[in-house]
């Protein structure tokens, strides 16, 4: 089963729902969905591990930590995952970048893959799959095949807002993935839109209805 984690700290908690706001423009949106992400990026890598060097301080010299270059990558899912990268980047900036595209059919509603590109050794780093919205599950269960098929073997969800149905996808389809999310919404509408949600992620990202 997968493993849960609810990141409730207050600042997130306060950004988020900033981002709910539907009078909030485009400009705000970004620059806080960014914000957000730095922020999770603190729980995400909490177990990263680290090992002993030795520095010199300008006092005396002292053994202290540093990471145990675990390799990681950070692969959104076009377009709206996009908007966490930057964030993730800023405390991780050795990660590699992959992408996976993905559209929903306007008749099946089923996410269809359109495009992946991804580091050549994903075989041996630690992937942060992000996503605003994990909603039915479908976009995320696809993305984490696609990886998997490509030799991908840790890998952890990072979104925004969920609904319970995307979570229980996840952890039936993959239960070996974390998942990691600011806010556990109430459900979906007949649209497929979380409620309460925040609206479409990649529209208000991009300035695009």
């Amino acid at each position: 089963m997968s493993k849960v984690t609810v990141i409730d700290h207050p600042l997130i908690q306060h950004k988020l729902t900033i981002i709910r706001d539907k009078n909030v423009g485009t400009k705000e949106f970004r620059e806080v969905v960014d914000e957000i992400a730095s922020l999770m990026a603190y729980e995400v890598t909490r177990e990263l591990p680290t090992m002993d060097i030795e520095v010199e301080t300008p006092v005396a010299k002292t053994t202290q930590k540093t990471l145990a270059g675990k390799k990681l990558a950070i692969v959104p899912i076009l377009r709206a995952g996009l908007g966490m990268v930057d964030g993730i980047m800023k405390l991780i900036p050795a990660a590699r970048i992959g992408h996976i595209g993905m559209y929903r059919d306007e008749e099946t509603l089923e996410p269809v893959e359109y495009f992946v590109k991804l580091p050549e050794d994903i075989d041996q780093r630690e992937v942060l799959v992000v996503d605003p919205m994990l909603a039915t599950g479908g976009s995320a269960v696809m993305a984490i095949d696609a990886l998997k098929k490509r030799g991908a073997k840790t890998i952890k969800l990072i979104t925004l807002v969920s609904a319970p149905v995307g979570i229980e996808m996840i952890q039936k389809m993959h239960p070996d993935v974390e998942i990691y999310t600011a806010g556990l919404d109430e459900g979906l509408d007949e649209h497929g839109y979380i409620v309460p949600g925040l609206g479409d992620a990649g529209d208000r990202l991009f300035g695009t209805h």
